[in-house]
């Protein structure tokens, strides 16, 4: 009988021991076995999500074998307690404890948004209209009211924002962008004119911002900025007109099909520096910090005008019978994409 219960006790501890063994490997295959994908795929983990909750939204999604094995490794790391919200992408190849450790990573989607150097508001608008991945919580609101909501201390919304790549959550606030793009516009100007050169003709960090702003809208070369700051200022120091051409087009607005008419030239908009003296009351574009910087901070030299060589390049001259000649030389040879000068 002793022998018997003996032979039984240890059968008994060997199918349990196998058993142990066999859920033991069973548990470690299946935190290693691939999850059930064909494709990449994105999940949504919402604010205030528990881990229960994400993993009935696997099971909901047959993305995973074995929920109670989940489970039991999430508590067993200590990671149950570590689940992040946001949008993450997963791949087919990616396995449960892969899957764990990127949604408690926090390392969610990240999209990016381009402000473009040049770029006008309304253009920026329609950016943000057409971007599936940005909640757009700014088209449909008044610009005095989006003034307001993003605290913007200025007359009109063009040029607050810095021209430069944010990155953002899918979904995330327009508004939210915004008021980032302005707070580093507003850093970048207040280090630039804390730092600017002696004898600038510009009374504010503003005016300086202005002045980027066309120099934006002038050339795209690194090289020119400074140059060409350099001739709108001695312009400005001798009470010259600036005479360029981007300020005629930003007040022609929606007029502007274009060309540019004498007619264009010679009417009065507060943008129109053909007619008036100084600078426009605001900036016409979003500008980088190298437009700003060249506005700061622009070229010595002689020069008082220039014109587009037609290769993105310009041909600066100090007399008005040299910048004739030049244009002489150059204007036939204008191609679409031409930035205009004085």
């Amino acid at each position: 009988m002793i022998q018997r219960v003996s032979r039984l006790f240890f059968v008994f501890a060997v199918l349990t021991a196998a058993t142990a063994i066999w859920l033991w490997q069973d548990y470690q295959r299946a935190l290693q076995a691939p999850l059930l994908l064909q494709d990449v795929i994105e999940i949504d983990i919402k604010k205030g999500s528990n881990f229960n909750d994400f993993v009935s939204y696997l099971e909901s999604k047959s993305l995973i074998e074995n929920p109670l094995y989940l489970k039991l490794y999430a508590r067993h790391s200590g990671l149950a307690r570590q689940l992040k919200a946001g949008y993450y992408r997963l791949q087919p190849d990616m396995t449960v404890v892969s899957l764990l450790e990127l949604v408690t990573s926090g390392r969610s989607i990240s999209y990016s948004f381009t402000i473009v150097e040049g770029s006008t508001f309304k253009q920026l608008l329609a950016s943000i209209k057409s971007n599936s991945k940005l909640r757009d919580d700014v088209t449909d609101l008044e610009t005095v009211d989006l003034l307001k909501k993003l605290a913007i201390d200025a007359p009109h919304p063009e040029g607050q924002f810095l021209a430069e790549t944010y990155h953002f959550e899918k979904n995330g606030s327009a508004q939210a962008l915004l008021k980032r793009a302005h707070a580093m516009l507003q850093d970048t100007l207040d280090r630039a004119w804390e730092g600017r050169a002696k004898e600038l003709p510009y009374t504010s960090a503003y005016e300086a911002l202005i002045m980027a702003s066309i120099i934006e809208k002038e050339t795209a070369r690194a090289d020119e900025r400074p140059v060409i700051a350099g001739v709108f200022v001695r312009r400005l120091n001798k009470k010259m007109r600036l005479q360029t051409d981007p300020t005629v087009i930003y007040g022609m607005g929606d007029r502007y099909t274009g060309n540019i008419r004498r007619s264009d030239l010679r009417r009065a908009t507060p943008y129109n520096t053909y007619v008036i003296k100084g600078l426009p009351p605001t900036p016409i574009a979003m500008v980088g910090a190298a437009a700003i910087e060249a506005a700061v901070h622009p070229a010595k030299g002689k020069a008082l005008f220039f014109v587009a060589k037609g290769d993105g390049s310009h041909q600066f001259s100090e007399t008005l019978k040299q910048h004739n000649e030049a244009v002489r030389r150059y204007q036939l040879k204008r191609r679409e994409d031409y930035r205009s000068s004085p």
